[in-house]
């Protein structure tokens, strides 16, 4: 199962499927197809790995800050901090192989995920019509993105929307939270005494980037659609809040933007995850924070431009122009 996962992951085994809703009944018996907001299914692609292939954490373990020997300084983490509850460090170095922890910090039910192929880090609260949602690996993918589902209603979500396309839950939509990705260095200078998930129980390796150089690719694995727009390079990073996008190239250059009513800082020091074969020595690709003018954290996203235009065709882009 591990060599078929790195496979997976290294782009070599995912294969298109079939699109007639009808094959995929077979391996979602309990998933309600005639409820969906999917029009083309050809949008539908298998990545690889089965459903739960690629398995999903629900019962993540901690420890403290100053107990963590193993993750490299630059390597990058997804920060959660939720009032009434210590800081916590999800490392990508997990993340990468596992796409999606289910947890619970102070009282809030949440989902922290990583699509690597999006490079989309969304943390998620997983209440959603009075229910608590546990969210698995679907395998599938669509505009390169996971496609999540969840077990008590086997529906499927997108993770880049946070919205359900595919059955019971189809049109519900998660809230996301105020997290983001940072260095490991940056989040423990921050939070000494904070948290970090330990290295889960799983025959993984961890630490290591399956998808070496993908950022450097000149077109997106399993993406069929449009390029970005304004000559912007098709996994260029992009800084997304709402249907806005920046480029990372600006926030670069001028290290904080203040426009839309809202703040992005960006600060060096963070490994890119998709560059080298080890995440901690990739490429710096900098840190984002982005805060309302008040200074309160808001929802946002690092992604690859082709993703923003796939799912928000009529975004804007601020190009500052």
């Amino acid at each position: 199962m591990l060599k078929q996962l790195v496979l997976a992951a290294s782009l070599a085994l995912a294969v298109p499927a079939n699109a007639d809703p009808e094959f995929w009944k077979h391996e979602w018996p309990d998933t309600d197809f005639s409820r969906t907001s999917v029009e083309n299914w050809v949008e539908i692609l298998s990545g690889g790995p089965p459903k739960d292939g690629i398995p999903a954490l629900s019962d993540p373990q901690f420890i403290r800050v100053s107990d963590e020997t193993g993750i490299m300084g630059m390597e990058p983490v997804v920060t959660v901090e939720i009032k009434g509850a210590e800081p916590r460090a999800y490392p990508i170095r997990y993340l990468t192989w596992h796409e999606i922890v289910n947890d619970k910090v102070g009282g809030v039910p949440i989902a922290v995920t990583f699509c690597p192929l999006c490079n989309s880090a969304l943390t998620f609260d997983r209440r959603v019509k009075g229910r608590v949602l546990t969210f698995g690996v679907s395998g599938k993918l669509r505009n390169s993105d996971m496609v999540m589902y969840d077990r008590e209603t086997q529906s499927w979500w997108q993770q880049a929307l946070g919205i359900g396309i595919v059955g019971e839950m189809t049109g519900a939509e998660l809230r996301a939270l105020p997290t983001w990705m940072e260095s490991w260095d940056q989040f423990r200078a921050r939070h000494p005494e904070g948290l970090v998930m330990a290295q889960p129980a799983h025959a993984r390796r961890y630490g290591s980037n399956p998808y070496v150089n993908y950022d450097s690719s000149s077109r997106p694995f399993l993406y069929s659609g449009e390029s970005p727009p304004h000559g912007i390079a098709a996994l260029a990073r992009v800084v997304r809040v709402g249907d806005r996008a920046w480029p990372l190239e600006r926030l670069v250059v001028a290290g904080e933007l203040r426009e839309a009513g809202v703040v992005i800082r960006w600060e060096a020091g963070q490994a890119s995850a998709l560059d080298t074969g080890t995440i901690g020595r990739g490429k710096d690709v900098g840190s984002i924070r982005v805060r309302t003018a008040g200074g309160q954290d808001m929802p946002h996203d690092v992604m690859f431009a082709f993703a923003f235009h796939a799912f928000w065709p009529d975004g804007q882009w601020m190009l500052g122009r």
